[in-house]
């Protein structure tokens, strides 16, 4: 009788679609799903190689934590925070300085609205509040009660303001002028103070001479509160709402207003646990007689607050809809509106609110991070105290971010909203993200960058790492030998460096070899470019099909891929695999 000969079996496993999972055991994740996904976008198709990112506007000074967007009919623009200056970075290239004085560039933010026109407001717990108008920025002032005027005299078309006692106004501060002859020393002026009595603006005119009449000046204001300990901004209704540091107060201004008297909201009889409100956000229901906007107040200590009503002071229509106990709420960009719900961001992960107060705080399948828990819940619990946790949603791309401020550099925990499937991206360095014009930008070290533009790092090589879940091969008490295997490619401009290895009965064996790439070495042929006979002829996607040998003994095995590439568009659709079975162990 001969002996039985071995025969090699081929089986084929789609890209890991379904995304990181750091939650399930190794030996019960879904073959789909990956261990590790490091740069790589999951999308319901296949696995493909992050973009990478361009500096966008640069010439600023400092690290940039905070990026902003303006919104006005007439256009966006982009404004970045970093040191003492706010710089407009709205076209590329070197940005302008747009502010110079604020005291803290961590700034909490919102666009508002009203008869006057379109502003964005801005606050950082140290400063005023500011307010830009697509022109200027200027600081509200703490009193809304001008002082009676001695005499306005100008030199030029710069004017002298003096008061017959102290204004308390600061540079910064928006004042309107009425009733002043000649009336060129009319209108709304941002001032520059030059003494306790004393301040200048600039006119557009200059007028004939000192005025004759002084008429009266009213400071753009807030009143009943320095508005400099606001940490946060939310607009509800018609009304902006801020935060107050390291109370329980939340204090309102009268609707469509930009000043005025401040009322509080004061938690302190309602929040049983204490601490302080980390933030206010405003969450959309459909209760099925139309769309109702709850105001939702979060403290640190976990507890969220909700409300119903337009009018705080009205108590007929301003009730309690309840009080909720969670986890501890850890960083001030805590809520992200998303859609008709609101996300929050605390210790156990990323909840909608619409499914937290529905279920019961044990059950974490409700969270959008539940796929992910035991990665993101570590990283917070190191790294809670970082400045730089934000959440983020890229429409463009179906993609929710929430960036993590970690000591060994920063990264990004990325899901892909039509499949919730997860991934990691790292080497892009940042604190902040905003939309500007629909596309994502972030802030760098001295530079505003455009994320997900081109398919390099500011020009150099994306490193992307994945080790897809394990898989018995439709025989799990079968012993296999495993030989060769061979990922499955399409790239548009030539093909990156890939090395691939084998993992086997979850023991993780890293892909062996040192990885290069040379864009300038694998790129396709361009028409008037390439050279004929030499380069490779482009024209769509490339299918690369490669073999790599591999060495491997085990029940299960798993494939470890590493990436080196620029200038390519990488997707990875599937792996094969070449294996001998054995005897049952």
């Amino acid at each position: 009788m001969q002996p039985q000969q071995n025969t090699a079996t081929t089986a084929s496993l789609t890209a890991p679609v379904g995304g990181w999972n750091a939650r399930d055991s190794l030996a019960a994740m879904p073959p789909t799903d990956a261990v590790n996904l490091t740069n790589f976008w999951p999308t319901p198709t296949d696995v493909r190689l992050r973009n990478g990112w361009t500096k966008y506007s640069t010439g600023i000074t400092g690290q940039v934590n905070t990026v902003m967007t303006y919104a006005a009919p007439s256009g966006q623009q982009l404004l970045a925070a970093a040191g003492t200056k706010i710089y407009n970075c709205t076209n590329s290239g070197t940005a302008t300085t747009s502010y110079t004085g604020i005291t803290s560039d961590k700034m909490q933010w919102v666009d508002f609205s009203n008869i006057g026109g379109y502003y964005l407001v801005a606050c950082n717990g140290s400063d005023p509040v500011m307010v830009y108008n697509g022109t200027s920025w200027l600081k509200i002032a703490t009193t809304s009660t001008g002082q009676t005027i001695s005499s306005i005299t100008h030199t030029g078309n710069v004017a002298t303001l003096t008061t017959s006692s102290a204004h308390g106004l600061i540079t910064g501060n928006q004042v309107t002028i009425t009733g002043a002859t000649p009336s060129d020393y009319n209108g709304v002026y941002i001032i520059t103070v030059t003494s306790t009595t004393t301040f200048t603006y600039t006119m557009a005119t200059t007028p004939s001479g000192n005025a004759s009449v002084v008429g009266t000046y009213i400071p753009l204001g807030i009143t009943g509160v320095d508005s400099s300990t606001f940490i946060n901004v939310n607009l509800f209704q018609n009304r902006l709402y801020f935060t107050q540091e390291n109370t329980l107060k939340c204090w309102y201004l009268p609707v469509n207003s930009l000043g005025g008297a401040a009322q509080v909201l004061d938690f302190g009889g309602i929040a049983r646990n204490g601490s302080f409100l980390q933030a206010m956000g405003t969450w959309t229901i459909d209760g099925g007689q139309g769309v109702n906007d709850h105001a939702v107040f979060v403290t640190k200590n976990g507890e969220v607050i909700v409300y119903q009503g337009g009018d705080p002071s009205d108590a007929t229509t301003w009730s309690l809809v309840g009080v909720w106990q969670f986890g501890e709420v850890f960083c001030r960009k805590c809520f992200f509106k998303f859609g008709s719900d609101l996300l929050l961001l605390m210790k156990e992960g990323l909840v909608p609110l619409s499914a937290a107060l529905q279920s019961d705080r044990l059950n974490p399948r409700v969270y959008l991070t539940d796929k992910i828990y035991y990665a993101i819940n570590q990283e917070i619990a190191q790294y809670a105290d970082n400045f730089g946790w934000q959440i983020s949603y890229f429409a463009d791309q179906t993609m929710l971010l929430i960036n993590i401020p970690s000591s060994t550099g920063t990264q990004q925990y990325v899901m892909n909203t039509i499949t919730d499937a997860w991934a990691q991206f790292t080497d892009i360095s940042t604190t902040c993200f905003a939309l500007f014009n629909d596309q994502l930008y972030f802030g760098g070290s001295g530079f505003v960058g455009k994320f997900w533009d081109s398919n390099a790092d500011n020009g150099n090589n994306i490193f992307g790492n994945a080790q897809q879940a394990y898989s018995y091969f439709e025989s799990p008490g079968q012993n296999k030998r495993f030989t060769l295997i061979r990922p499955i490619i399409q790239s548009d401009n030539g093909v990156p460096t890939v090395l691939c290895n084998i993992s086997t009965d979850f023991q993780t064996v890293p892909p062996v070899g040192q990885l290069s790439f040379n864009p300038g070495l694998t790129q396709v042929g361009t028409w008037d470019n390439g050279k004929w006979d030499l380069n490779k002829w482009g024209g769509g996607y490339l299918t690369t099909k490669n073999w790599q040998g591999v060495q491997g003994i085990g029940f299960s095995a798993s494939v470890n891929m590493n990436v080196l590439s620029q200038g390519i568009d990488f997707h990875w659709v599937s792996t094969d695999y070449v294996f001998q079975k054995g005897g049952v162990l």
